[in-house]
């Protein structure tokens, strides 16, 4: 079919959904479109979780209940989780531990794990939607999109797969490591997150490189985190060292359908 030719400019009109992004590409010859999202960011403790999903048949009602993650209550959460994964053209996770978050910053953790959840699709994207910024180096054309997960359902499938993921590793640490309350607050840092904190000092699965957790590390173990980022292990180009930590990370969990 001959792509369909839009103006420079041209964006979807309202009243067509959270869809109305991934139409306008599709319609263009850019099919299929692959969103994705983080979850656990901002968190001090526990992995971070890159999600990338593919959906198709955007007609109709069939994602109508795919909304972005945080303004999902659990059971509804839950509820898209299993659609997604049962239903979608493709998905992938990728579960990225405190330990690398460390070793090499949280934003080249973020970029390397968009890149690797994009390549284990098991549908090679036309186009990729992401959400807050651009992702330098992957295969295919991509957008950054400010709040995707509000405004494109693709990339607002991503962030349900990746915080329910993440969600079920947190409740697993909580069971590992029940002082800290990790079922509750799943590693961000509310006031009962932080008062277990200082009365118990920082887990194995908290991130010593964030300030609220050196702050309570042992001084001989704060000597060490100094000591090792002052030390040049790789040389680093604009988003760190890429290629050594996509060798070092691998995805806990994935799923993919055609």
């Amino acid at each position: 079919m001959e792509p369909v030719r839009r103006p420079a400019g041209y964006t979807p009109r309202r009243g067509t959904g959270l869809a109305g992004y991934e139409r306008v590409l599709v319609r263009a010859g850019l099919g299929p479109v692959a969103g994705v999202d983080e979850a656990g960011r901002g968190a001090c403790a526990g992995p971070l979780v890159v999600a990338a999903v593919t959906l198709d048949r955007l007609d109709g009602t069939r994602w109508e209940q795919i909304a972005d993650s945080k303004s999902l209550t659990v059971n509804a959460r839950q509820a898209a989780y299993q659609q997604i994964t049962r239903s979608a053209l493709a998905w992938h996770v990728v579960v990225i531990e405190p330990g690398d978050i460390d070793r090499f910053g949280l934003h080249v953790c973020n970029v390397a794990g968009m890149r690797l959840a994009l390549a284990g699709l098991s549908v090679v994207p036309g186009y990729a939607l992401t959400d807050g910024f651009a992702v330098p180096g992957i295969a295919v054309p991509a957008l950054a999109m400010w709040k995707g997960d509000q405004v494109a359902v693709c990339v607002a499938a991503a962030s349900i797969v990746a915080k329910v993921t993440r969600d079920r590793i947190m409740s697993d640490l909580h069971a590992e490591y029940p002082e800290y309350g990790f079922s509750r607050h799943k590693g961000y840092s509310t006031p009962g997150h932080m008062t277990a904190l200082e009365a118990h000092g920082p887990s194995p699965v908290h991130r010593r490189s964030f300030v609220n957790v050196s702050s309570r590390l042992p001084s001989d173990e704060e000597l060490l985190v100094e000591e090792a980022e002052l030390a040049p292990v790789w040389a680093c180009g604009p988003d760190g060292p890429i290629v050594e930590l996509e060798h070092a990370l691998a995805p806990a969990s994935s799923e993919g359908r055609t």
